[in-house]
């Protein structure tokens, strides 16, 4: 059966004098280069400094979309991009992945014809690789797709169609996929320095966080894919370095079903700051947002600000009749988007989404910006700069029809282990082997303690938090529930992991000092 381990991971570190490619950051960007250049034969090398998707990479707003704000922008060639690549991730990972019909309210004719024709524009565009067929619809046919609908002055929608996701488990799946041709990914190993010989980088010296113990790791080249972090990279290699990223917060309020009934997600063309706003069915709860608020430092852990509450609750509240309140909501989060400067411009929401490759005098390539959608095309081409950099031998990329760790034909909406994929059976077969492990973590949430074993045996899980909130998403739909749920977690890894009692306290302590993040 397959495993994903740290212990053996950290054995390859030993038995490895030279990688072909060293990557640092676990997020959506490294995790797509690391299988890329591992499916090409290379021998990889990933690192990240905590958890996989600890950061942005786990904040998204779950879509896989073209951008259809980019569309208004005039920037067809990331649509183009972003429209194509959504196509072949839904056919890459359907158990992760699935089609989601949106509504766009109008409340005027004028503004149903502006939008509708857009709209069409973007269905055109993916072409072959098209969700759907947009269509114009009536005010009685708006109303019943989203039952929530401010009825007043209401001429009717537009029915587009995107793809949607659950991001921290893509990244997670991308992690295996990678592990499974022959790269070694490792978390909670932080880069601390890079290595170099005669002025061109040649590896890191890296820092296990868990243990303390200290790697000097060697490589052909580096590439730095650590997101809002980049600048970080970028100076361990150049102290005089010029900033190239420019933080983006985005926040995100998850709300009960019942202030959004029914299965279609609606947008808001145009908020108060000229940005679009989604609410989004997920995971059996409704996500709300985005923001787009400049931060001066990045953080690991940003924390949702009073003027983004308000901005969301006053945009979503106009057009909905359920009146959404602070205390409706299970779950706020923040996370922040590495935009790559642009001169002259301060305005985040205005900035380029499309990602920036930058190969410095040193050989150390950096790869930043993007969004999550179009992470294969990134990693794709951060390991052609990377190889030729390298002076690697010339592979051609695969994964554009690689089909990702858990594929399968078969997938369940109704059931809630569909996340695994093909791994769900052997899910429920731990379920099966204690009786207690069939039990639910949480009374009102249907993730069963076989879950947190799965996560620590197969899944790298080392936290409390890694499993709470990435490899099931508790803290990001219901962070009180996440709360009461951190002790019996703690205690099943603990009994997994031969952690003694300090540990499970410390545990405990640590995931609700985190979580205090996500209440309002």
């Amino acid at each position: 059966m397959y495993t994903m381990q740290r212990d053996e991971m950290l054995g390859l570190l030993k038995a490895t004098d030279e990688w072909d490619i060293i990557i640092a950051g676990g997020g959506a960007t490294g995790l797509g280069s690391a299988l890329d250049a591992a499916s090409r034969g290379y021998k990889t090398l990933l690192l990240e400094r905590f958890d996989f998707a600890k950061g942005t990479s786990s904040r998204a707003t779950k879509l896989v979309h073209g951008g259809v704000r980019y569309l208004a922008q005039g920037n067809i060639k990331l649509v183009m991009e972003a429209l194509r690549e959504r196509g072949l991730l839904l056919k890459n990972a359907p158990h992760l992945t699935r089609v989601q019909p949106f509504v766009l309210p109008s409340y005027s004719c004028w503004q149903k014809l502006y939008y509708g024709i857009g709209l069409k524009i973007y269905d055109l565009m993916s072409g072959k690789l098209s969700l759907g067929k947009t269509r114009l619809l009536s005010k009685k046919t708006a109303s019943a797709n989203l039952p929530a609908l401010q009825q007043q002055n209401l001429s009717g929608g537009i029915l587009y169609y995107d793809g949607q996701f659950d991001d921290a488990r893509l990244a997670l799946n991308l992690a295996q996929t990678a592990v499974e041709h022959g790269a070694a990914v490792i978390n909670y190993m932080e880069v601390v320095d890079l290595y170099k010989e005669k002025g061109i980088v040649r590896g890191v010296l890296a820092e296990d966080t868990l243990t303390g113990k200290e790697y000097l790791l060697k490589a052909k080249v580096v590439i730095n894919a650590t997101g809002v972090f980049t600048d970080d990279i970028l100076q361990m290699d150049d102290e005089e370095k010029e900033e190239l990223v420019s933080p983006s917060q985005g926040i995100h309020l998850v709300v009960d079903k019942k202030f959004f009934p029914g299965n279609h997600a609606m947008m808001i063309p145009k908020t108060d700051d000229g940005r679009v706003l989604f609410a989004v069915p997920w995971h059996n709860e409704v996500i709300i947002g985005t923001t787009d608020t400049p931060v001066e430092e990045a953080t690991f852990e940003p924390r949702a600000l009073e003027p983004e509450i308000e901005f969301i609750f006053r945009n979503v509240n106009q057009y909905l009749t359920s009146g959404i309140t602070r205390k409706d909501i299970k779950s706020v989060f923040a996370g922040l988007r590495p935009l790559v400067k642009a001169p002259g411009q301060k305005n985040t929401a205005l900035m380029p989404r499309d990602h920036t490759i930058i190969v410095s005098k040193s050989k150390l390539v950096t790869i930043t910006g993007g969004k999550w959608t179009t992470y294969r095309k990134m990693a794709k081409d951060a390991i052609d700069n990377a190889s030729f950099t390298a002076r690697l031998p010339r592979k051609p990329c695969i994964t554009e029809t690689l089909k990702l760790h858990g594929w399968t034909s078969q997938t369940n909406e109704q059931d809630p282990l569909r996340y695994y994929g093909a791994d769900e059976a052997l899910v429920k077969k731990i379920a099966e082997q204690n009786r207690e492990w069939n039990e639910r973590i949480h009374p009102e949430y249907p993730y069963i303690k076989a879950q947190v074993i799965w996560a620590v045996r197969n899944e790298m899980a080392m936290t409390v938090e890694d499993v709470l909130a990435r490899r099931i998403r508790m803290l990001f739909l219901d962070a009180r529930a996440a709360v009461s749920s951190a002790q019996a977690t703690a205690i099943l890894m603990a009994q997994e992991l031969n952690k003694d009692d300090a540990w499970i306290q410390q545990q405990v302590e640590s995931f609700i000092a985190t979580a205090r993040r996500y209440v309002i």
